[in-house]
């Protein structure tokens, strides 16, 4: 009964969330609401970040305090390639995971030297340093941002349109889960989680856990610029803004919120904590102020997150069916 009930929650609900997400523009078309379009792909295209850094929070211990860095590289490739006329989305999609993928590479050797506070203070100077780099730049609009003419073309597909974009951002979305289910799942997310229990010991049986971590702070820096490329084709303007600390604690907020190390969690959390904030806005202009305890309340309520609360469901189902089944 209880491995029925397992099967029957943490798969049904994900995937019912992904179906709601899918069958989204469908229901904006039909409500004439283009709004939902907008809201539920910046639902997307977050959640696809924040299931990046899932990769380093929940699975690698790797608490990444400026993750919205490569959030901003991928949105600035978009708004500087268009300033130049250059809107071929391949070309987008190559500078982007090739600067993110250097960029990683350079910072991920200097942060993953050290662990804990000084991990976490590391890359949240790197962040504050690409921020002020942008807000320096003021060709291409400084600190008060760029406007994007033109989005990113894939042929016949072009970005510019909010459905072939939205369905776009969710394919990413999709494809980001799959791979990363194989990738936690494979010798290398064991080496990564059991690094994060204890890195001497994995390293005294042989693992070159710098090495793990590296490659998993790159493909989460990658992951993380094709979500920043796909927000800036969502709202046509690129700012220093993407970058700040505030940006990467909500993404670590989205994670914490969702579930640390589920990959699905982040996806749950990232449409929970922006539907939410969406509400607040409508009643009020301090929305902040009742946002943050309800993120604290819901923290308490399951420190495994909202996608936690599944397994805390399924025990008491399994322990009432037993207790059901003793009185008869």
């Amino acid at each position: 009964m209880m491995m029925h009930t397992k099967i029957s929650l943490r798969t049904l609900v994900p995937v019912l969330l992904l179906t709601a997400l899918a069958l989204v523009p469908v229901y904006a078309h039909l409500a004439q609401q283009p709004f939902y379009l907008t809201l539920f792909g910046r639902i997307v295209i977050f959640a696809i970040a924040a299931v990046s850094l899932d990769l380093l929070i929940g699975y690698g211990g790797m608490v990444s305090f400026g993750h919205a860095l490569f959030f901003g590289l991928g949105a600035y490739v978009v708004g500087i390639l268009a300033y130049y006329g250059v809107d071929n989305g391949f070309v987008h999609l190559a500078v982007t995971l090739a600067l993110c993928a250097v960029v990683g590479v350079i910072t991920g050797l200097i942060s993953l030297r050290t662990s804990g506070i000084a991990f976490i203070m590391i890359t949240l100077a790197f962040a504050q340093m690409f921020y002020f780099l942008a807000v320096g730049l003021k060709q291409y609009g400084g600190d008060d941002g760029l406007s994007i003419a033109s989005g990113s073309h894939f042929g016949s597909l072009a970005l510019d349109d909010p459905n072939v974009l939205y369905y776009v951002a969710f394919a990413v979305l999709c494809a980001c889960l799959w791979a990363g289910s194989r990738i936690v799942n494979a010798r290398f997310g064991m080496v990564l989680r059991g690094s994060r229990q204890n890195d001497r010991r994995m390293r005294a049986l042989g693992f070159a856990t710098l090495q793990y971590k590296l490659f998993a702070y790159v493909i989460s820096a990658m992951v993380c610029g094709v979500s920043g490329m796909l927000n800036a084709n969502l709202t046509h303007f690129v700012s220093p803004a993407y970058m700040t600390w505030t940006t990467s604690g909500d993404l670590i907020a989205m994670v914490v919120l969702g579930g640390l190390g589920s990959l699905v969690g982040p996806v749950i959390g990232s449409a929970a904590m922006l539907t939410v904030e969406e509400l607040l806005k409508g009643y009020t202009d301090h929305w902040m102020i009742i946002f943050g305890p309800l993120i604290v309340v819901a923290v308490l309520l399951s420190r495994r997150g909202l996608y936690g609360l599944l397994t805390d469901l399924e025990v008491r189902i399994a322990r009432h069916a037993r207790a059901v089944e003793s009185k008869v």
